[in-house]
């Protein structure tokens, strides 16, 4: 097992490189669509993630190069990316008129990560994306943590046209909002984008890892989701069996879920050999309430987690992809700190077994 970092944009400089190779990390997972400037920020009908273009330069094959070389040159490894830009393929989702054109250009982008030498991409498919989450001192010792309340939430609000993932990508879009959507037809726009994407991934060299909705709900602003449970999961990888379908696989978000058990996810997946990464993170409490916590307080056993990793000899990588904020001048670095540090011990006590 390998442990990893996971930065955003913003954060993909050779301090921060530095930061995670100083912290035990020998792998990256990186964001590169351009979204937050704030870690996690609040988001209800009201306020999203914010603006995104079309066009983005990073995704050309000699910018990522450059990319994995800069992380390299501090002794990293990018093991792989995460997320599309919404604004490259908000028609795949809502099934509009450009979705074939859209459809192409995330096939170049997948032939381009293969040809960089990434050996991941993370994707989630969803309409509301990760939306509702309000920051709250409530982690031990009063930290600053994600927290979600649906009652807090006008969870029925429609999405506003323009905006798709919480993000919007076109302000000039007509007034109204994005129709209802079932899950049938969601599950149909998913299909066709695993027909279309998965041959390419797999002449790339590229595993295409789900992520499960966040928050784990059946229905958000009057659009369905998809893997909310644990066992659609596998609906999800039988649509197209693939070595290169495969799951993004986040622990909080599995612990949130009403239906089954983090352990026994870990296992169904885990013999499957369908892991591709895995968000290492810890909460309180299920939807339609819950709270993320520092790693080692929540309802998660984080150590049975690794044990039955190294039981199915899973060789990916474990990134903290949330944490608490501490107390201090750096906040986010402090908190990610305690739980690399947390998860290096863990690995090195189940791996020296």
């Amino acid at each position: 097992m390998k442990l990893g970092l996971g930065l955003y944009r913003h954060l993909l400089t050779k301090e921060n490189y530095r930061f995670a190779k100083q912290a035990g990390c020998s792998h990256l997972i990186v964001h590169l669509a351009d979204y937050y400037r704030e870690i996690l920020p609040a988001t209800d009908t009201n306020t999203n993630y914010g603006l995104v273009f079309e066009h983005d330069p990073i995704w050309e094959l000699d910018n990522l190069v450059s990319l994995r070389k800069s992380a390299s040159q501090e002794g990293l490894d990018i093991y792989g990316i995460e997320n599309f830009n919404p604004a490259d393929w908000y028609d795949i989702l809502l099934d509009g008129p450009r979705k074939a054109i859209q459809m192409e250009k995330l096939k170049r982008i997948i032939t381009n990560v293969g040809k960089a030498g990434f050996t991941t991409f993370g994707y989630n498919f969803s309409i509301a994306g990760v939306w509702g989450h309000s920051k709250q001192p409530v982690a031990r010792g009063g930290a600053v943590t994600s927290c979600f309340h649906a009652e807090s939430l006008a969870i029925d609000d429609p999405i506003p046209n323009g905006e798709v993932w919480n993000m919007t990508y076109d302000p000039q879009a007509p007034a109204g909002t994005v129709a209802p959507i079932e899950v049938n037809e969601l599950w149909e726009r998913l299909t066709y984008f695993l027909q279309e994407i998965i041959p390419v991934a797999e002449e790339a060299g590229v595993v295409m890892a789900a992520h499960p909705d966040d928050p784990p709900m059946p229905k958000l602003r009057k659009t369905a989701r998809l893997v909310y449970q644990p066992d659609l999961y596998q609906r999800l990888l039988d649509i197209v069996p693939s070595p290169y379908n495969g799951l993004e696989l986040c622990l909080g978000s599995i612990q949130e879920m009403t239906e089954g058990n983090v352990y026994d996810v870990l296992r169904q997946y885990g013999i499957q050999k369908k892991i591709s990464y895995i968000h290492f993170r810890n909460v309180k409490g299920k939807v339609p309430n819950y709270q993320e916590v520092f790693i080692d307080e929540g309802d998660i056993d984080m150590v049975k987690c690794v044990q039955i990793l190294h039981e199915y000899n899973f060789d990916g990588v474990l990134i903290p992809d949330h944490t608490p904020e501490m107390l201090c001048d750096a906040p986010w670095h402090a908190g990610m700190a305690y739980a690399l540090g947390y998860m290096r011990a863990v690995l090195q006590m189940i791996e020296s077994v």
